[in-house]
C-alpha cells in the first residue's frame, strides 16, 4: 500500500507533463481571416492504378478547382507527384495544394459547386461513373491545413 501511495505523485507528476506537452505540440493557427488559407490534398492509389486517377482526376476534378480559381474563391491550386518512392506506410502519390482566399472560404461548402459541375459535365451519368471508380481506385486520401511559418526577409 505504501508504494502505491509514493508513487501517485510521480504519476500526477508525469500526467501534468503530458499535458504541459500536448498543448505545446502542433502548428502555429493560420493568418487572420482574411489572409490566404493553405490545404494539402493527399491521395494514395492502389498499385497499377496511378496513371488512371490521374486522368480521372484531371478529367472530372481539376477543371472544376480551376473554375474555383478564376471565380476568386480560390487563389492557386498545385499537382504535384513524388520523385522517388517511399515506404508504403508513408506513401503518397498525388499532392494538390490549394490557396484558398481565406479560412471561411477553405472551410465551407461552395454553394455553387453543384451547379458548376452540371455546366463543366452535361453527361452527369458518365461524371458520376467516373468519379465513382476514381475513388474505387484510391486506398487513402487526407487533408492537411498548413501554416508558412518562414521568417520574413529570409530570402525564401
Amino acid at each position: 500500500m505504501r508504494r502505491v501511495f509514493y508513487a501517485l505523485p510521480v504519476l500526477f507528476s508525469l500526467l501534468l507533463m503530458n499535458v504541459a506537452v500536448l498543448h505545446g505540440q502542433g502548428a502555429p493557427p493560420q493568418g487572420a481571416a482574411d489572409q490566404p488559407y493553405t490545404v494539402e490534398y493527399y491521395y494514395k492509389v492502389q498499385w497499377g492504378h496511378q496513371q488512371e486517377f490521374l486522368d480521372l482526376f484531371l478529367k472530372n476534378h481539376y477543371p472544376l478547382l480551376k473554375k474555383m480559381v478564376s471565380s476568386g474563391r480560390m487563389l492557386g491550386v498545385k499537382l504535384e507527384t513524388p520523385a522517388y518512392h517511399t515506404t508504403e506506410d508513408g506513401r503518397w502519390d498525388y499532392r494538390v495544394t490549394i490557396r484558398f482566399k481565406n479560412s471561411t472560404v477553405a472551410t465551407t461548402a461552395n454553394p455553387d459547386e453543384e451547379k458548376l459541375i452540371q455546366e463543366l459535365w452535361p453527361d452527369q451519368t458518365a461524371y458520376k461513373h467516373e468519379e465513382q471508380r476514381r475513388f474505387e481506385i484510391l486506398i487513402a486520401h487526407w487533408d492537411l491545413p498548413v501554416t508558412e511559418i518562414t521568417p520574413k526577409g529570409s530570402g525564401q
